[in-house]
């Protein structure tokens, strides 16, 4: 637009009285869906039957976790059983294979259960707190336990256990929802909606502290002592 014309539009009353401004961005229709399916996935979740929440969990997308796993690691064992294990998060082995507890630490683990005359895939369901490897065998963080925490919430509800033994701190803090040390949380009978919790050392830890193993038989020996004294 040349002078002349803008002289002539504005003694014509003709010249725009508004500039542009920045439009706000609303979110596209399909960025809208993703944050109602994130607000109304737990609920989802907790009507799912173990097909569907097996699946779910193998296409879940919903941390940084998804971006590095091999693949994600869901749960093994009795689908009906009393005691249920819980740990903190698959480790290398574990996400190569897609089992919980398959490395050294998984021998531990069966050799624990052994002692107190159980075995894996009899009367003992096994999984973690997150279902995807984190880098390096870091701990989970707080928003990837979040994340996952209505696949485990299901899992408990369908297993419906009578004890869970919460192996490690990251599995008995999220389980409790306390930040306590495992050393304060060891020795008593917490519960989660419920059901008796059991806390001892994860067998990852144990194995780099062998004079801790006197003191999971002991966590071992209380939580057979509790399982005996439920109706």
């Amino acid at each position: 637009m040349n002078k002349r014309r803008k002289v002539i539009l504005k003694e014509l009353g003709l010249t725009p009285l508004w500039k542009i401004k920045h439009v706000k961005q609303f979110p596209s229709a399909q960025a809208v869906t993703t944050q109602a399916s994130k607000v109304i996935q737990p609920v989802a979740i907790q009507q799912m039957g173990w097909a569907q929440l097996n699946a779910k969990v193998t296409n879940c997308m919903a941390c940084p976790l998804s971006q590095t796993r091999t693949q994600t690691v869901f749960g093994v064992g009795d689908k009906h059983a009393d005691w249920l294990c819980v740990g903190e998060g698959p480790g290398a082995r574990e996400d190569a294979l897609g089992e919980p507890f398959v490395g050294p630490a998984g021998k531990l683990l069966d050799n624990m259960l052994a002692a107190i005359g159980l075995s894996r895939g009899q009367h003992v369901y096994i999984t973690n707190i997150v279902k995807c490897r984190p880098p390096n065998n870091r701990n989970p963080n707080n928003d990837e336990a979040q994340q996952c925490e209505p696949y485990l919430t299901r899992q408990i509800a369908l297993v419906k256990p009578k004890l869970i033994i919460a192996l490690g701190k990251i599995a008995a803090q999220n389980l409790l929802g306390r930040d306590d040390s495992i050393s304060r949380l060891r020795g008593t009978c917490h519960a989660y909606q419920g059901i008796p919790v059991i806390v001892t050392y994860h067998p990852a830890y144990l194995l780099r502290a062998l004079p801790e193993k006197e003191k999971a038989w002991e966590d071992l020996c209380f939580a057979q002592a509790t399982m005996q004294s439920l109706p």
